[in-house]
């Protein structure tokens, strides 16, 4: 079985499917929200903190696995990847631009999270 094949399928696969449909706002983050691990999460939950939006936080430094997983699954090459009642939002950078818009207080509105 190849690396691909094992990311879109199996129990990572479903472990990531079942964490952004059980969760209205998912970050697939390296740490954890109370203490990130690289810069870029830092940002992103920091975004999600100012707006007031509740998020849980799935660590993709727990396996290789999982880290890989979350990139075949969004087909999105860096991590944290937001997802939004199981849309693929973005990642930091376009979490930031997002947010420095107010597209993504807006969006949150219309998705009933804030």
């Amino acid at each position: 079985m190849t690396d691909a094949a094992t990311t879109t399928s199996g129990p990572v696969h479903d472990f990531i499917a079942k964490a952004v449909s059980d969760h209205p706002v998912v970050l697939f983050m390296k740490g954890e929200p109370e203490q990130p691990r690289c810069g870029f999460s830092a940002v992103v939950v920091q975004i999600l903190d100012h707006l007031g939006v509740e998020f849980t936080g799935v660590d993709v430094l727990q396996s290789e696995e999982l880290r890989n997983g979350i990139k075949a699954y969004s087909d999105w090459p860096t991590i944290p990847q937001l997802y939004v009642k199981g849309e693929f939002v973005g990642g930091a950078d376009i979490v930031r631009e997002m947010f420095s818009t107010g597209e993504l207080k807006g969006f949150l509105e219309e998705q009933g999270l804030l």
